[in-house]
């Protein structure tokens, strides 16, 4: 195609002018132009109308900004009118075109509308290139006000490539300005600030010295607008010395000198410098003008000057837009977000109409004050301006609504915001994430990823937070995996959310290596590995995590010191709790809301509440957490009347109780005597609305009901609940009625659990099996054994531990043992001390302590529940000296405290050796004070060796404590009995009288098939009665036969013998052929049932019960059975009743006793 008319195209890759000269000028879209000498054509004039319309010139900038557009300026009708009659048009109308896009570039609607759509920016600089292609075709030189212009529209939309093009043919007397300049064009000093301006955006610094060697040569040094652009210049590019020796040299600064040498030191964080500047400013006799006011202004807020930036911002005659978004934006980040607020209201009330920056400043300090009303007014507003679609206004929205929990209202901001970049999909990610939405965020990101965005660290931290809260491990190791392949791994926000990630997800081995490879872990890596070993139970190593912190030379922050508060508080370290206080102390930090309710909490913890009331006492302001863990230690201590006290005072200081506060204060109103309170409190959720929102409020409701003794109410609750297919809440019923001995109705609910088609879980499982495990309901547990095994929680680690204790209780050892040594994963402590704990608890001390050997060989640390199982064991071996030395090497060896759990075994560990006059001392010596178990314990081993006087001491020690309990009465009774004390007998038996204390029936229960036989003392009202009687007369005369003789020492001894012979037996040894006459003959197992009632000890009952045949050294032995199994066809299978309160310690059976049948009579 021949070449336009009034241009052709050069030759050669620079292409010649008409002379043969190479480098002419060049398009700015590459190609090389000369231009002719020859003016254009009137047909030119039409081309370039055609070719205007074709490039729809004067139609696609934006409508905000019309900026070139026909009907815009009196310049582009000129150069419409014209083009259209194909007249050359002045090349002054092209640089007033240019001049005016400039002036209109400036103002803040067309600066809007470029933040708005980035991609007008695009626009314009295409509308710019097509008028300086038209400038080039036309041949108009590019000298004065049309080259400045063309060079300044280039530079201020930020391509500085493009603006040094044109700068190269303008001509310069020097000749020169870094690159060659054509002749005769003047280069002014607008052309070089506007150059230099470009360089700064740019932050071109090398090219910025060139043009300030140019500046120096052509005389321009001392002009204001290069002195201006060149501080500037330097000062975007970091170079503040030569900003500064540029500065000095400026004999008379003027204000705009002034305020970008004050604006340069504000930038890098210079600030007191900035105002000692402004302070000679003023010395000097410098007025300021709005554009320095703000700057100094900004330079106050930054160093917390709140008041000084005030006084400065009431100097201002009429501070536009600008100054109150500085200072609405200073507030609001400086925590003051209620000053904030009010200066929106006197801006608005002035008439200025906000900008997007003030908007999103105002939606931030709503979004920190929890106050969706005013921002849903603010976002009114903002769809009245017409920025509801704004990015950055949406973002702030998402980001209001999310911190004001309302996340659907975040969501449809999100959804109805059409174009969006990645600021606004982090907003709406950060919303989920913080409103505890992990699935949502995982989808989200999905759905991001699809759409093509990219991810940057603000999204991973979000994403790898979802991971954290839903404890998956997998999906948050693919997401390390995908970090990695991005390279965002190097970012410290992306590791330490990887750290914690790990952490709470139970890898802290993970967690672990990942916070090694951090070359330099400030406090948030810190403090991400602290939480994770505090979340993950490890408090010891958070400890020494917390010391190597310190010696690191990282000062704690808020966050760590209530981290290693929370692990002194969980291992009741006083001492060490009391040396972090004093560290709070130290920095100050003992006031904070955090740090002081995490201290209340230690100390609550500890059981020291005198010194959580003074931590309580020197809060400020108390906050509701703080009060919620001064109301948890009364509760955990038994102070229940302080605990109601305490939030009785926090209703009437007008304190919202939380849902916390609610299941915190619930276990004080547990018990028959409080039920009403409870009722209250129940009433009082409902009222605040927490009783519809939270799952964890209405399980402690269930959890109030029950210990209160009030199923119907528990029952009534828990079927008006929203949701039967929630696991959680059917859990909660099972194990409300498991804990408290309703055995059968959790039994119950779990087959209406089932009905219902809501699945069990781990939970769920564990919570049934204790209560088969305290029915001893061993074909229960075998069922749902296997139903454990085809859901595919057989390898679970709480289905086993849950598993073990139940057939150890249900005397199925064996069963346990196969369990314990099926487990994959043993390096959890507890599996430990369930098989430790079986073996003691059914008498098989020699393997419970081989076990707790090699335990230690497989290096699993013991705990103090470890400890409770072995000194049991050593009690019922009558190992006294070993247990004193397992009991010895808890403390000095292992560190653990001692419980009164632990206390109550040493006693039972001396009573049963005999040693009274020791464990008595023992008991005297205590740190703590004695509870119920340890006198109970105490008066168990009295009645045992029948020590009265003793006996009465603790008797009267358990009475004070537990004056309604029947136990301590009918023991100090026996022991009145035995020593033939019949006055103290009666005595006793006037006391209960008159307190009104009952003893309840003993009673006992058996298994034919799937039915329960229920047999109470003294009762006769069961369909088979006379029969059974018959049959245990059968027995007796046969056991007398025999030889054997029942032990009636605790007997009334004016009784008629066949009355001894039918209720005088405390235990009784049962021939099992026999006691297949009373159910059908088949291969069925029974086992012995919890009494009701104390019983005494074995060595009462058994001492002179010996076995005749199939005879073994030792019956509580596993290894001794499996080695010498009876002999008899019809084996004699030996049951001993419960120990002291009722624990099933001494209860042991022959391997061999397949057809196991039992008695217990009252």
């Amino acid at each position: 195609m021949p070449p336009r008319e009034g241009v052709q195209r050069g030759t050669g890759a620079l292409g010649r002018d008409p002379a043969g000269h190479l480098g002419g000028p060049t398009s700015p879209f590459g190609g090389p132009y000369w231009v002719t000498p020859t003016p254009p054509t009137k047909n030119c004039g039409r081309h370039l109308s055609q070719a205007a319309v074709e490039h729809r010139l004067f139609d696609e900038m934006p409508q905000q900004a019309q900026t070139i557009s026909a009907a815009s300026s009196l310049a582009g009708k000129e150069l419409s009118q014209s083009l259209l009659v194909g007249l050359v048009p002045d090349p002054r109308v092209y640089a007033r075109l240019l001049i005016s896009l400039l002036n209109e570039g400036n103002s803040p609607q067309f600066r809007r509308s470029l933040d708005e759509k980035p991609q007008r920016i695009a626009l314009a600089l295409k509308n710019i290139k097509i008028i300086h292609t038209h400038i080039i075709k036309f041949g108009f030189q590019l000298d004065g006000d049309l080259g400045n212009a063309l060079v300044d529209s280039y530079a201020k939309c930020g391509n500085l490539g493009l603006a040094l093009k044109p700068l190269s043919y303008l001509r310069s007397e020097m000749g020169q300005l870094g690159t060659r300049y054509c002749l005769h064009t003047q280069v002014n000093q607008f052309t070089f600030a506007m150059v230099l301006s470009a360089c700064a955006r740019l932050f071109d610094l090398a090219f910025a010295k060139q043009l300030h060697c140019n500046v120096v040569k052509m005389g321009f040094e001392s002009n204001s607008f290069c002195e201006g652009s060149l501080i500037n210049v330097y000062a975007k590019c970091g170079s503040l010395v030569d900003a500064r020796r540029v500065f000095d040299r400026i004999r008379g600064p003027d204000v705009i000198s002034w305020t970008v040498m004050i604006s340069a030191y504000i930038r890098i964080g210079l600030c007191e410098e900035a105002l000692e500047i402004f302070l000679t400013m003023k010395k000097l006799g410098g007025k300021p003008d709005q554009v320095l006011f703000v700057n100094v202004i900004t330079a106050c807020i930054n160093l917390g000057l709140l008041e000084e930036a005030c006084d400065l911002f009431a100097q201002m005659a009429n501070p536009n837009v600008v100054a109150w978004n500085v200072m609405i934006s200073g507030h609001a980040q400086n925590g003051y977000e209620v000053e904030a607020l009010m200066l929106f209201q006197e801006m608005r009330s002035k008439g200025i109409e906000p900008t997007r920056s003030t908007l999103g400043s105002v939606l931030s300090s709503i979004a920190n004050l929890e106050a969706p009303n005013h921002g849903r007014q603010v976002h009114s507003e903002a769809i009245r301006l017409g920025l509801d679609s704004n990015i950055y206004v949406g973002s702030s929205l998402i980001n209001m609504y999310a911190k004001c929990g309302i996340v659907d209202d975040a969501r449809k901001v999100f959804d109805t915001t059409y174009t969006r970049n990645i600021v606004l999909w982090n907003a709406m990610l950060g919303g989920y994430a913080q409103n505890k939405h992990p699935n949502e965020v995982l989808v989200l990101f999905s759905d991001m990823h699809s759409h093509s965005f990219p991810s940057d660290e603000y999204t991973y931290v979000s994403v790898l937070s979802a991971c954290s809260c839903l404890e998956n491990l997998d999906a948050g190791r693919q997401l390390h995996s995908f970090i990695i392949k991005s390279n965002m791994e190097a970012s410290i926000f992306v590791v330490n959310a990887i750290v914690d990630m790990y952490a709470k997800s139970g890898d802290l081995t993970g967690a672990r290596n990942q916070f090694e490879l951090i070359q330099n872990p400030d406090i948030v890596s810190w403090n991400a590995i602290l939480v994770g070993h505090v979340h993950g139970e490890d408090n010891i190593e958070a400890l020494l995590i917390f010391r190597r912190m310190n010696s690191d030379g990282v000062g704690p922050d808020i966050v760590s010191l209530a981290c290693v508060l929370s692990a002194c508080a969980n291992l009741q370290v006083l001492e060490i709790g009391k040396q972090v206080h004093c560290s709070t102390i130290k920095m100050g930090l003992e006031s904070k809301l955090y740090v002081g309710s995490s201290i209340v909490d230690m100390y609550s913890k500890c059981a020291d509440m005198e010194s959580a009331e003074k931590a309580m006492a020197q809060m400020p302001q108390p906050s509701v957490v703080a009060r919620n863990a001064l109301i948890a230690g009364y509760v955990q201590n038994n102070k229940t009347e302080e605990a109601l006290k305490l939030f009785k005072q926090m209703q009437a200081e007008g304190l919202k109780p939380s849902e916390f506060t609610f299941a915190t204060i619930l276990p004080a109103c547990s018990g028959p005597s409080r039920l009403n309170i409870g009722r209250q409190i129940h009433c009082y959720t409902m009222k605040t609305g927490c009783f519809y929102v939270d799952d964890f409020l209405r399980i402690a409701l269930l959890g109030m009901y029950l210990k209160s003794e009030s199923s119907e109410d528990a029952n009534k609750l828990f079927w008006e609940m929203p949701d039967y297919n929630s696991t959680v809440l059917w859990t909660a019923i099972i194990s409300g009625y498991a804990q408290n001995n309703h055995n059968e109705e959790g039994l119950r609910f779990f087959q209406e659990m089932r009905t219902f088609g809501a699945t069990p879980d781990q939970a769920t499982f564990a919570s049934v099996l204790k209560a088969c495990a305290s029915l001893a309901a061993l074909r229960d547990g075998k069922e749902i054994h296997g139903l454990v095994i085809r859901m595919g929680f057989d390898s679970d680690e709480y289905a086993s531990i849950a598993l073990i204790d139940m057939y150890s209780k249900c005397g199925d050892v064996s069963a346990s043992l196969c369990i314990f040594n099926e487990m994959k994963n043993k390096q959890d402590v507890i599996s430990w001390n369930s098989m430790i704990v079986g073996f003691a608890k059914n008498g098989y001390a020699e393997d419970a302590l081989r076990l707790f050997e090699k335990m230690q060989q497989e290096l699993v640390k013991p705990d103090d529940i470890t400890f409770l199982g072995v000194l049991t064991a050593c009690s019922h071996a009558g190992l006294v000296s070993k247990g004193c030395i397992f009991f010895d090497s808890m403390q000095i060896k292992f560190g653990i405290q001692p419980r009164a759990d632990h206390y109550a075994c040493i006693v039972d560990l001396l009573g049963r050796g005999g040693y009274l006059k020791e464990a008595e001392e023992f008991i005297n010596t205590l740190p703590i004070e004695p509870d119920a178990v340890i006198w109970a314990t105490l008066l168990a081993s009295c009645r045992m060796h029948r020590d009265d006087i003793r006996g009465r001491w603790a008797a009267e020690k358990l009475i004070e404590l537990e004056p309604q309990n029947p136990s301590p009465y009918v023991l100090l009774s026996n022991i009145y009995a035995a020593s033939g004390n019949w006055d103290g007998v009666n005595m006793v038996r006037k006391a209960m009288r008159e307190r009104g204390v009952r003893k309840l029936p003993g009673c006992s229960w058996i298994m034919v098939g799937k039915n329960t036989n229920l047999f109470v003392a003294g009762d006769k009202f069961h369909p088979k009665a006379s029969d059974i009687h018959e049959a245990l007369k059968e027995l007796t005369a046969q056991m007398k036969d025999d030889g054997y003789v029942a032990k009636l020492d605790l007997v009334l001894h004016d009784a008629e013998e066949v009355k001894w012979m039918e209720f005088g037996f405390t235990g009784i040894l049962v021939k099992a052929d026999l006691v297949d006459t009373l159910r059908p003959k088949q291969r069925s197992t029974s086992r012995r049932r919890r009494l009701l009632e104390t019983i005494p000890p074995p060595s009462l009952g058994f001492k002179e019960v010996e076995f005749k045949k199939g005879e073994v050294d030792d019956p509580r032995s596993l290894a001794t059975l499996r080695a010498q199994p009876p002999q008899s066809e019809a084996p004699y299978v030996a049951v001993a009743p419960v120990a002291g309160q009722g624990d099933p310690l001494d209860c042991w059976h022959n391997s061999a006793g397949s057809g196991l049948g039992v008695v217990q009579l009252g």
